[in-house]
């Protein structure tokens, strides 16, 4: 193998498990530490950077982090079934304990005269909005609601995520100088453009909900809803009862914010029905948890076949019973068991089987080509239409995914509208900005914590479940206090202060391996990777984390270090006679729009000082 690369930001950046997750890069342990030391206004800060929701992600966040968090790896001795740091609820101690961050936020700069609309008021237009405005963008955001958030405010039921975070964190945006235009639908493309924007941004989601034709469909419809639109006229308040047995049809979040919604609204008797096994429903983990918390059963391998009705009024469903059968190259297919159709009673049903997107509004001779989908065809990584000055970013882009993920697709679709209207090619991207720092204070002490806790994973606090399901609105989690959230956050392995080889100073006595408590480090001749891997001390099986291999040392052996079970412990470094090993902090923050002009990179230039 050739010797590693670590001037390249990726290679750092793959180790950092938690960060490399995250779609929008959020440096995680970076904020975990400033959280254990009290600093919460300074954690909400950097996490604002990256993924402009802290309060609103810290209670929704899919968080891709958590099964990447390498405490999952390596504790396996120390629990029947490792779990992560809780990544995800410690951004909401930042968004919940933080003191006033409103002096804390960037100041635009003056205005450059251009002005960009968005279409739609969800996550992913707001994080073009937050990026663009502080360069002197003028940004108008245009949604039909009278509430900004998108889908956080229309289809996250309130006991999620309360109203307040919402307004507070999309508050922060439009302090900027974004101007929002609520209650205004965009009726026509054509007549938008013709407004004179030099840029026009698509963030509408995918609205539409999909349905299923079934035998009794029309006839029952009045107690049969989408359950998309359900969740919005839930929480717009047009809809403040249920019937007492209620059915769900899906395994998405959406089916599990419906069936719990559907509990605190009178629902006695409520439950999901799904066609797929339960490890295969698209909803998060914790969601089916959540669900099941609270009395929701959830019932798999049932195929719906008919609405049951009785002149018109619901009475029930029927289901076809099946199993999974795998078929060639690993695909699964359902097949019908023989058993008899199986009945259900409801009185409502609420059908969350998937979303699509919709563009009702965008004429066909406006230059923007869909695909066979539906969906619009984007240049790669850049987010831009075939008609130059159109974006779509977020679900109106790829279809229905997460927060995070609009959020990532928002900063990106920045990055390409002030390429392009500064006369810059588009598909080149700018890098990321990074910093390797030191954490040596003297011989044996370093400027982190370098003995995490081996405390099995905490528990976020609920409120009193008779007292959660009474009503739609009382926030059921209720998040870690800081005496909590300090011993959560001390379960970090902190992955982000690398171990940093210096060959020159290595003397090859063996002293880090004989140390090293993972076996993660060895002194040996070069081969070939596939080879190599299974060489060392202990052998290299996850292909997905990459070896650090040294140029050829004195006595022509390399020394190679397993990244992926790495407890970043400094041992290594503590022990080497000659200093060859150091603790050196990284520190990666993606690149925003306007690079170093921006105020808000100019923030996390502040975070890399």
């Amino acid at each position: 193998m050739q010797p590693t690369n670590t001037a390249d930001p990726a290679y750092f950046h793959k180790v950092v498990d938690c960060q490399w997750a995250c779609p929008a890069h959020t440096p995680v342990p970076e904020y975990i530490r400033l959280i254990a030391q009290g600093r919460y206004g300074d954690a909400y800060m950097v996490n604002w950077v990256s993924n402009v929701f802290p309060g609103i992600l810290g209670r929704t966040c899919d968080r891709p982090c958590e099964p990447a968090c390498r405490r999952g790896r390596v504790e396996e001795h120390n629990a029947e079934k490792p779990e992560p740091v809780a990544i995800c609820r410690l951004k909401r101690v930042a968004a919940d304990l933080k003191e006033d961050v409103v002096p804390r936020m960037p100041r635009p700069l003056a205005s450059n005269g251009r002005r960009i609309a968005c279409v739609g008021a969800g996550p992913a237009s707001l994080t073009v909005a937050r990026d663009l405005a502080p360069l002197g963008y003028h940004v108008t955001v245009f949604d039909s609601r009278n509430k900004a958030g998108g889908f956080m405010h229309q289809q996250i039921p309130r006991f999620r995520l309360p109203e307040s975070v919402i307004d507070e964190e999309t508050g922060y945006i439009f302090a900027l100088g974004v101007e929002f235009k609520a209650g205004h639908r965009i009726e026509s493309m054509r007549a938008l453009m013709a407004e004179g924007y030099d840029a026009v941004v698509v963030g509408s989601g995918a609205p539409r909900g999909r349905d299923l034709e079934l035998p009794g469909r029309e006839e029952a419809a009045e107690n049969i809803h989408i359950g998309i639109d359900w969740l919005a006229s839930v929480s717009f308040g047009h809809v403040s009862k249920v019937g007492k047995r209620v059915i769900v049809l899906g395994g998405g979040n959406t089916a599990m914010d419906c069936c719990r919604s559907a509990r605190r609204l009178g629902g006695e008797d409520v439950k999901v029905i799904v066609r797929s096994g339960f490890d295969e429903m698209k909803a998060s983990p914790w969601e089916k948890e959540d669900a099941q918390h609270e009395g929701i059963p959830i019932i798999n391998m049932h195929v719906p076949k008919a609405f049951v009705h009785e002149g018109g009024k619901l009475t029930g469903m029927t289901f076809e019973i099946v199993r999974a059968e795998h078929v060639e190259k690993g695909r699964r297919q359902l097949v019908p068991t023989g058993e008899p159709e199986v009945f259900f009673a409801c009185d409502e049903v609420l059908i969350a089987v998937g979303q699509e997107n919709a563009f009702p509004w965008i004429e066909e001779d406006c230059g923007i080509e869909f695909d066979k989908w539906g969906l619009p065809v984007l240049g790669e990584g850049t987010f831009q239409s075939s008609q130059p000055k159109v974006f779509f970013v977020g679900d109106a882009a790829f279809g229905p995914k997460n927060i995070i993920t609009a959020v990532a697709q928002g900063h990106e679709t920045a990055v390409s509208i002030d390429l392009m209207l500064n006369g810059e090619d588009v598909s080149a991207r700018p890098g990321p900005r990074t910093n390797l720092m030191s954490q040596k204070m003297g011989i044996h002490e370093w400027s982190y914590d370098q003995d995490p806790s081996n405390d099995l994973r905490y528990k976020v606090p609920w409120a009193n479940a008779e007292k959660a399901l009474s009503s739609i609105k009382i926030e059921v989690e209720l998040g870690f206090d800081a005496r909590t959230a300090l011993k959560e956050a001390s379960r970090c392995l902190n992955c982000d202060v690398q171990t940093v080889f210096e060959p020159k100073l290595c003397i090859e006595c063996d002293a880090c391996v004989d140390i090293c408590p993972m076996d993660c480090i060895t002194f040996t001749g070069n081969a070939d990777e596939p080879q190599l891997r299974q060489e060392l001390n202990a052998p290299a099986d996850n292909l997905d984390q990459a070896l650090f291999v040294s140029p050829e040392l004195k006595t022509q052996r390399v020394l190679v270090k397993d990244e992926d079970v790495c407890l970043h412990c400094g041992l290594c470094a503590e022990r080497c006679p000659t200093g060859a090993w150091d603790m050196q902090k990284f520190l990666l923050i993606t690149a925003k729009a306007g690079s170093q002009a921006n105020p808000i990179a100019a923030t996390a230039e502040r975070m890399l000082a």
